[in-house]
């Protein structure tokens, strides 16, 4: 009997850990040099990432259209940044698990060292900052001549991306108190100091 109960906790484990694996592998955690493809199906379901403060240089910002397994077209605000320093980083994303209801998957990082990723995309459906300090900005360049930041290689092929379209780039900006929601992060690299990761039954979102 006991022997059974322990098969049934694991089972249970087992389908709470399989969508903690795909999300971490989606935010790139502690990935080796383009070990992650650069575009990829979105499993569409958002998660939330804050941080206290967010430094990046190269910065190239376009409308895009991420697309889910299940054929959901998910309009996102894409940010590519050639290297990013993150100081606090809190990622979670809300579990539903039949049976035992809803879970966090919560990722923190960067308290004592800053999170630093090169080469990072970011598709978000939101994104806010306390303060945000440009330098070197242009707004309203199309997005086929963005340059001082990177495109996605896939993007510039989709049909989704528009090169007459509204871009924004910059040499560099500094964000405190980053609340974001987000469809997908990919990044060449992404070392996390101090990395903890916890589930907790319940909603426990970031922030």
């Amino acid at each position: 009997m006991s022997h059974h109960a322990g098969r049934t906790r694991w089972r249970r484990f087992a389908v709470l850990m399989v969508p903690s694996v795909a999300i971490s592998a989606a935010l790139g955690i502690a990935m080796a040099q383009g070990a992650l493809a650069a575009s990829f199906l979105v499993s569409g379901q958002r998660f939330h990432i804050t941080a206290d403060t967010l430094t990046a240089r190269g910065i190239g910002m376009y409308g895009m259209v991420d697309v889910s397994k299940d054929g959901e077209h998910v309009p996102v605000l894409v940010t590519g940044a050639r290297h990013v320093t993150i100081d606090r980083l809190c990622q979670s994303v809300p579990i539903d698990i039949p049976g035992l209801g809803t879970y966090t998957l919560k990722l923190t990082g960067g308290q004592e060292r800053p999170v630093e990723a090169s080469h990072m995309f970011l598709d978000a459906t939101f994104e806010a900052a306390g303060q945000a300090d440009f330098e070197d900005l242009d707004i309203g360049i199309a997005q086929g001549e963005i340059s001082k930041g990177p495109i996605n290689p896939d993007d510039r092929s989709s049909r989704f991306f528009d090169p007459s379209g509204f871009g924004q780039q910059a040499e560099s900006v500094r964000m405190t108190d980053v609340r974001v929601t987000a469809a997908a992060v990919s990044a060449g690299t992404f070392n996390v100091p101090g990395m903890r990761v916890r589930i907790e039954e319940g909603h426990h979102d970031c922030g």
